[in-house]
């Protein structure tokens, strides 16, 4: 099958890579020249494991193609996907901007027929408004059916989450659209959800806010357990093992960022205020996500004595996950700022994202060749992103690089009591 992907961002550039992979011929149009001739020689515009040699290996054997005309592309397909981005406005609403001007540009290359196919986040109705813009711009004689399939890949896993998804959520109203999609998606192992649009368009904000429900719960319980004296994970790990809840999400931290759970639960606050519902609960979760940093950022003040000017601070994560260079709602770009204006000195360490937070953070942070070199000298070490790297660290080797050893431990990925045997001041979320 020939099919087309708008947009070589994450969800864009992933779906064609994969659908290419399984034997299909794949266009993807962009709309910034120096990103389409890197893709052309393989050269992906962001980290994923795995990703780059994904696109290499099909680029070379012809199936996979990259352009700035959405005529060339468009002609030969008969599925195209929007997969463009929708960042929250100030209001939390999904901007649609660039799903708009994609339809826009589809409609006008139209020939024969085409299922138009939104992958990208979008509030229900869009895929309608989608429908009537094609229709407007097409010409004559051409026709399409359009359709929502949503994504539901995690930054990291992105390849495997392709291939293996719990579901693949379609939702049309036109039986030869439904048909086609499910023939492309035949080699791919995941559960079928038929739906209509405005179905399959809710289940990805709902999906994406209860997860983010899960985190902030997590993160409720950790409040509450520093309070009474309780271990968090312990709590926790005792909850998650009722297999009606389990354990998946229900980890503390210093919060969630990225570039779908924080505009996701947003959007779908602003949707449900668009239909006069107040959700509530989805607004405590958001209050409670920004509560976590704010909380840990408390934590570092206090242990200071809120006179952090002159000190040597050691940041180990900088990307709001691991496994990615991400760095859209991170929490280390607020507990950095903070460090910053508050006189600290930044030492900082991530294993790909220290490029792109070179873009967001202040300047004056010292980006590290590994975790020994940004704890040298330091007053504390801070973790921030759970990297494997970092669970399996040395530290022997990091005490001796500290002047002070002082470990905040954002993610929760060190055992309390070893650390404290090591001579460690430890600070977790949720334990003592």
């Amino acid at each position: 099958m020939t099919i087309t992907c708008i947009g070589h961002g994450y969800v864009g550039l992933v779906t064609a890579a994969v659908f290419a992979d399984l034997g299909n011929t794949v266009w993807v149009v962009g709309r910034t020249p120096e990103k389409i001739e890197n893709l052309k020689i393989g050269k992906a515009p962001f980290y994923e494991p795995g990703l780059e040699e994904l696109v290499k290996r099909n680029v070379e054997a012809g199936r996979l193609l990259f352009t700035l005309d959405y005529k060339e592309a468009v002609v030969p397909s008969e599925i195209i996907f929007i997969c463009v981005g929708t960042p929250p406005k100030s209001s939390g609403e999904a901007d649609l901007t660039s799903v708009f001007a994609a339809a826009e540009s589809i409609g006008k290359a139209l020939v024969g027929y085409k299922v138009i196919v939104t992958k990208s986040t979008v509030p229900p109705g869009t895929n309608k408004k989608v429908a009537a813009i094609i229709e407007k711009a097409k010409p004559g004689g051409a026709s399409f059916a359009i359709a929502s399939v949503p994504e539901f890949l995690r930054e990291g896993t992105a390849i495997s989450d392709t291939l293996h998804p719990d579901r693949v959520v379609i939702g049309t109203t036109s039986k030869r659209a439904e048909e086609l999609i499910l023939e492309l998606h035949k080699p791919i192992d995941g559960k079928s959800v038929l739906c209509n649009t405005e179905t399959a368009e809710l289940i990805k904000y709902a999906s994406n806010s209860l997860l983010s429900t899960k985190i902030s719960f997590a993160n409720a319980i950790a409040f509450l357990s520093e309070k009474v004296g309780a271990d968090a994970e312990k709590v926790l790990e005792g909850v998650g093992l009722d297999k009606r809840l389990g354990r998946s999400f229900l980890y503390p931290g210093v919060g969630y960022g990225g570039s779908c759970f924080p505009k996701d639960v947003k959007a779908l606050i602003a949707i449900a205020a668009d239909y006069g519902y107040n959700f509530s609960i989805l607004k405590a979760v958001d209050e409670v996500n920004r509560d976590a940093v704010t909380r840990f950022i408390q934590k570092i003040s206090s242990h200071f004595q809120d006179h952090l000017k002159g000190k040597t601070i050691a940041i180990l994560g900088l990307s709001f996950k691991p496994d990615t260079d991400d760095m859209r709602d991170a929490p280390s770009v607020v507990v950095i700022s903070t460090l910053v204006s508050g006189g600290a000195m930044v030492r900082a360490y991530d294993p790909v994202a220290m490029a792109n937070a070179q873009n967001v953070l202040p300047e004056g942070i010292v980006y590290a060749k590994d975790a020994y070199e940004a704890a040298q000298g330091a007053d504390a070490v801070i973790v921030l992103t759970e990297w494997n790297e970092f669970r399996q660290v040395d530290l022997v080797r990091l005490a001796k690089e500290l002047k002070e050893r002082v470990l905040f431990d954002g993610r929760n990925i060190y055992n309390p009591s070893r650390v404290k045997q090591l001579g460690f001041m430890y600070y977790g979320v949720g334990r003592m």
